[in-house]
């Protein structure tokens, strides 16, 4: 048990850090103390993150630690069932009008990165079906609700430092960006840390952008794992989903060939 006058000299102090609303809370409710060393962390960054818990879009994701241990359970044991829940022939159905309307993008990025465009062209069609799916999340939210819930935090922690760097460069409002459960943005599906690293441009929603940061990546990959298939391999350690780009690769290469 605390002795009252030291308790009476943590609050205040916590009063001093972090203000009266958040102690009261983080006191009354132990399920804010994440609040509250979330906010002592980057506090000492220089960094002032009350506001985003503030904000009516700030929305735990209840159950974030069973989204991912449900997905790591799926048991996927042949090729054939992996291109089912990718749905990978409407993914190769799209080829077509994809090259033809960012041909000119994907062959300079070809020249400039050395990856080919017909491997840039699986890594999209993989991750968003050519950008028809941009996330349900919020990246912020993902992140912060990994913290809370302890599934992965160190992890989390370092992407929320990494994407609130990006989003403080470029004046973006982080709550009002999309991701998957586990905090991706953008058509190629890059966490705050590779965004940081490989992203070109401002704008995660540009397909060109996307079309050159994947280039940039594999070509990065490609120099330290010496292949295209390795470097694909680091953008996800799936030899199953290593198949699945090298197989919509090989098909956009029918496509490619008669341009």
């Amino acid at each position: 048990m605390i002795g009252s006058d030291l308790k009476k000299g943590v609050f205040a102090l916590l009063f001093v850090v972090f203000g009266w609303s958040t102690v009261a809370n983080a006191a009354s409710n132990p399920d804010e103390e994440y609040k509250a060393k979330l906010i002592e962390h980057f506090e000492k960054k220089g960094v002032d993150i009350r506001p985003y818990f503030e904000d009516s879009r700030f929305k735990l994701i209840t159950g974030i630690t069973e989204k991912f241990t449900r997905s790591a359970e799926v048991k996927i044991d042949s090729f054939e069932k992996y291109q089912k829940v990718l749905g990978y022939d409407n993914k190769k159905n799209k080829i077509a009008s994809f090259y033809e309307t960012h041909k000119e993008d994907l062959i300079n990025a070809e020249n400039e990165y050395g990856i080919p465009k017909e491997v840039i062209i699986g890594i999209l069609g993989v991750e968003s079906e050519f950008g028809k799916f941009s996330g349900k999340y919020n990246p912020f939210n993902a992140y912060v609700s990994m913290i809370k819930e302890g599934h992965r935090a160190k992890f989390a922690l370092a992407q929320l430092e990494e994407l609130i760097e990006w989003a403080d460069k470029r004046e973006v409002d982080i709550l009002a960006l999309k991701s998957s459960y586990a905090g991706a943005m953008s058509y190629a599906q890059f966490i705050p840390w590779s965004l940081n690293r490989w992203f070109v441009g401002d704008d995660l929603y540009d397909m060109s952008n996307n079309i050159y940061s994947v280039g940039k990546y594999l070509s990065h990959f490609k120099e330290i794992t010496g292949s295209v298939e390795d470097a694909i391999l680091r953008y996800n350690n799936s030899e199953l989903y290593q198949q699945a780009v090298l197989g919509l690769a090989e098909d956009a290469k029918k496509v490619t060939s008669q341009s």
